[in-house]
């Protein structure tokens, strides 16, 4: 009788919602099915903003209460990066994890960069400064709140979170771990002295583990006795490393994982740590077999899903297929905002946040919800321009075609709009690029593929690309030199 085919849970936790899907290999081609999906977003507690992960796990454990257990190898976790987990000394959780968006990240971050120094910090980590990272994050933590962090046992990530729950193993997987901006891209080890220096706990992060690490053991308390024993498995924990790992983005492929976040960049077998790098302010984060993505983080989707829920509240209830239709229709650069301006982070209205922008800039104010996502989708189209031309002069690598992964890279407009901007050829697909790589890394580590390159065949024999070839690439041009006057740039 035929072997069975082994299959894999892969829970994709982002930042506006969850998915659990199950993956099989059949007649040599991966085959998905959706187990469970359900919305996730931040709470207000005191005044802070912060995840409500006892949700997010009472999600999880209903889901594997839904999972057949014939043939079940693996369940592995793969989500956001940055936001922290501090456990007690009983391995209790002491407080429900910060958002990243919380505003008492941005304070911090200056009150670091006073102590120590942008290149140190840099020479250290590769990583890129944002508000957003761990490390300003811990700072504030032990700056406003040190009666809690001082009773703390041990910091792991959000997906760790989660694998902990199930196995009762509290690592941290290096992907997801190396968004915090206090590991070192090179020994892939934690920075410790750069947490000394700043005098915050260096013994509190939990011990490092690369993608594809047998954690342990999903407990019987999780989801019953049914799929009791089977293997944890922390892929690449960082939902971009898992989307990343799906595909081949490197030499002149680069890669965009388009969502709330978009970031864009390349697969390299090594960090690049210079002061080129630092100065256009990339990021070199972990990836799976040892390589590096050397990206930026552009704002992304974020501004859309904000607009989207402000005209909700007030009866506009546009879903996203008729509002980018819509969009396709209005008038071309009517304005252009930088999606990375600091007033786009988190604010209470994010129309009336681009309102200002235009009116800093003596722009006109877009009219209706279809100006707004025209003006969003070429701002974003422009901004990946400048950060793949930056890309290209610290490779050193031109780069000839854009391969557009995650939920984004289902925007016809904006991968469009992509092409036009950046005078590349697109690559679309596929959405579900961070659950493939979870469950790709899965299967590699039970031996059910033998190499990364076979991983990478397998799902794009399963799943298809959508191209966009460069249009009235002259107007684009045209419009570049106006937008790039209207962005704040990073630099060191």
């Amino acid at each position: 009788m035929a072997n069975v085919a082994q299959s894999y849970i892969a829970i994709d936790l982002g930042a506006t919602n969850g998915r659990v899907f199950a993956g099989r290999r059949s007649a040599d081609i991966l085959e998905l099915s959706e187990v469970r999906r359900f919305p996730n977003s931040s709470v207000t507690l005191g005044g802070s903003t912060h995840w409500d992960v006892s949700r997010i796990w009472n999600e999880i454990r209903a889901a594997l209460a839904e999972v057949s257990a014939s043939s079940l190898a693996g369940i592995g976790v793969d989500a956001w990066g940055v936001d922290y987990a501090l456990l007690g000394k009983r391995g209790e959780l002491l407080q429900n994890p910060y958002h990243y968006r919380d505003p008492r990240n941005v304070s911090a971050m200056s009150e670091v960069l006073q102590r120590i120094s942008k290149e140190e910090i840099y020479r250290q980590t590769g990583v890129q400064f944002m508000a957003i990272n761990t490390l300003y994050q811990l700072f504030a933590a032990k700056r406003d709140a040190p009666e809690v962090l001082a009773v703390g046992e041990r910091l792991i990530l959000i997906p760790d979170l989660f694998h902990y729950w199930m196995a009762g193993n509290a690592v941290c997987e290096y992907t997801v771990a190396s968004t915090t901006q206090f590991a070192s891209p090179v020994t892939r080890t934690w920075a410790s002295t750069l947490l000394e220096k700043l005098e915050l706990p260096a013994h509190l992060p939990g011990q490092l583990v690369e993608p594809g690490t047998i954690i342990g053991s999903l407990l019987p308390s999780v989801a019953g006795t049914a799929i009791a024993g089977v293997p944890v498995i922390a892929p690449a924990s960082h939902d971009t490393a898992s989307a990343v790992a799906a595909v081949e983005a490197r030499g002149d492929t680069a890669f965009l994982s388009s969502g709330t976040w978009s970031l864009l960049g390349t697969e390299l077998d090594a960090p690049i740590v210079s002061p080129r790098a630092l100065q256009l302010n990339f990021t070199n984060e972990g990836g799976i077999n040892g390589t590096t993505r050397l990206l930026r983080n552009v704002m992304g989707l974020w501004m859309l899903e904000c607009c989207r829920k402000q005209w909700a509240a007030i009866g506009l209830k546009l879903n996203y297929e008729e509002l980018v239709e819509a969009a396709n229709a209005a008038p071309a650069f009517g304005a252009l905002v930088d999606p990375d301006d600091p007033s786009f982070l988190n604010p209470v209205e994010m129309t009336l946040a681009i309102d200002n922008f235009c009116a800093r800039s003596d722009q006109p104010k877009p009219r209706g919800p279809e100006a707004y996502v025209r003006v969003i989708l070429e701002s974003l189209a422009l901004k990946y321009r400048i950060t793949l031309r930056d890309l290209e002069s610290i490779t050193g690598q031109p780069v000839r075609r854009l391969r557009v992964i995650g939920g984004g890279s289902q925007n016809r407009l904006l991968n469009q709009f992509t092409a036009n901007a950046t005078g590349r050829q697109v690559m679309a697909g596929p959405a579900e690029a961070a659950v493939l790589g979870n469950i790709g890394v899965q299967m590699l580590a039970t031996g059910d593929v033998k190499s990364l390159r076979e991983m990478r065949a397998l799902i794009d024999r399963s799943f298809g690309v959508e191209t966009f070839e460069p249009q009235d690439t002259n107007h684009w041009d045209r419009q570049a030199a106006r937008f790039e006057h209207y962005c704040e740039y990073n630099f060191a």
